[in-house]
């Protein structure tokens, strides 16, 4: 009897004739949650680095180097800086070495921060050389963060399969926001276990735990073909990204205000409405992540921008804790996927092969209304109070709103494989 391949699975048996009949077929295709899984655990313990060190760089600033907010805000900063100035090459890299060495080198370049932090330690008598390399460490995290998302998302993207991007987007995301929270507890405690040197050793140690993890999964070839340069990818994943700017101004007044107008009103806990912000935006991402490759990332988009910027009003006209949180989960749930939702109209307008290239583009715009978005509010709160923070956000964020629906209703400009620009109709 010959032997049947093991990837042949018997689907029935049927008599005909007195003969039986095996009819066999192939397996169906791994789900998009199946392929997703192993790289979503892979962003998790990945960020967890640069989310463990966010909560104590300024302790380690002031109390272990006795130096001021200028310099605490200066570490701080670098590291989105940097991410900012390397989002780009980390979606050329991406493209041209294939997604699973995008993340790798992430890697290699978290583990070199580490042995920087460590480097570090070693001038804390000579705080200014001290800092000094501490920046150099952040700015090279920086760089590392950008080409584990990139390569992370570009990964997902290849083996899922771009009807799939809003997905892939949705959840590669949820890992970092994931990752980012259970970050400040975790590093909280490993730095109050054995300081600054703790936070560096698990800075060090965690990438090689990392590494190992992404060496047992399947790696993906470069998509061949023309690539696309830069300035003709941004050009036509501009607007979504812009639309992904507007709406992000949301997420930053919740992280820089939320918790200091719970402070103003006496409303406790304190971390009641950024927490209910956060829980709802993983679960309407981990339920919803599908919609906008169901729907459309235009349409989806419109309507979660219209969720988002009602969510942050409510917060805005709340007299009391239980409204304002009630404000903030439906702003997560907004701001859950605007995200992926105009993450998908930027892909999609882009060839396969030049998709790493595009999501950099895309996050950089991101990157950009975070950085400059959040000391904007802070004007807009020393000038009219907390509360106008919030009706501020909304304003902007309902401006995402123009955006959406111009991609969904106005023909837009896409790249063929060989990177000219056409023109075409969105599909109502």
């Amino acid at each position: 009897m010959t032997a049947v391949p093991a990837s042949i699975v018997a689907t029935q048996e049927v008599e005909s004739a007195g003969t039986s009949v095996i009819a066999w077929r192939a397996p169906a295709a791994p789900s998009a949650m199946t392929v997703l899984v192993p790289i979503m655990i892979v962003v998790l313990v990945a960020f967890l680095i640069i989310g463990m060190a966010l909560p104590v760089l300024p302790l380690h600033v002031q109390h272990d180097l006795g130096l001021g907010n200028f310099t605490v805000g200066l570490v701080t900063g670098c590291q989105f800086l940097a991410a900012l100035a390397s989002r780009v090459w980390s979606g050329h890299f991406s493209d041209r070495r294939g997604a699973k060495h995008a993340v790798v080198a992430g890697l290699l370049a978290a583990e070199i921060g580490g042995l920087l932090y460590f480097l570090s330690l070693r001038f804390v008598a000579r705080p200014n050389v001290s800092v000094a390399i501490l920046l150099l460490g952040r700015a090279v995290l920086g760089g590392a963060e950008s080409f584990i998302i990139t390569g992370g998302v570009t990964w997902g993207l290849v083996l899922a399969g771009e009807r799939n991007a809003g997905r892939v987007i949705a959840c590669v995301g949820m890992a970092m926001f994931a990752a980012l929270a259970l970050g400040a507890p975790l590093g909280t405690a490993v730095y109050r276990a054995g300081g600054f040197a703790a936070i560096a050793a698990a800075t060090t140690l965690l990438p090689l735990v990392t590494i190992m993890l992404v060496a047992s999964l399947a790696a993906v070839t470069p998509q061949h073909g023309v690539r696309s340069g830069l300035l003709k990818v941004a050009g036509v994943v501009w607007m979504p990204g812009l639309g992904s700017a507007l709406s992000s101004i949301g997420f930053g007044s919740m992280i820089a205000f939320s918790s200091l107008l719970s402070v103003e009103r006496n409303w406790s806990p304190v971390w009641l409405l950024f927490s209910a912000f956060a829980a709802s935006l993983v679960t309407a991402r981990l339920l919803l992540g599908y919609i906008p490759d169901r729907l459309g990332g235009a349409r989806v988009a419109l309507v979660s921008v219209a969720i988002e910027a009602t969510g942050l009003a409510l917060i805005w006209s709340a007299h009391d804790q239980t409204l304002a949180a009630t404000g903030a989960v439906l702003a997560g749930c907004g701001f859950a996927l605007v995200y992926p939702a105009l993450g998908v109209e930027a892909v999609r307008r882009v060839p396969r092969q030049s998709h790493g290239l595009a999501m950099g583009a895309y996050t950089a715009f991101l990157d950009v209304a975070l950085g400059f978005g959040s000391p904007a509010l802070g004007l807009v709160a020393g000038w009219a109070g907390l509360r106008a923070v919030f009706l501020a956000a909304a304003l902007i964020v309902l401006c995402a709103a123009g955006i959406a629906t111009r991609l969904l209703y106005a023909p837009h400009s896409s790249l063929h494989a060989g990177g000219n620009v056409q023109t075409r109709a969105t599909a109502l």
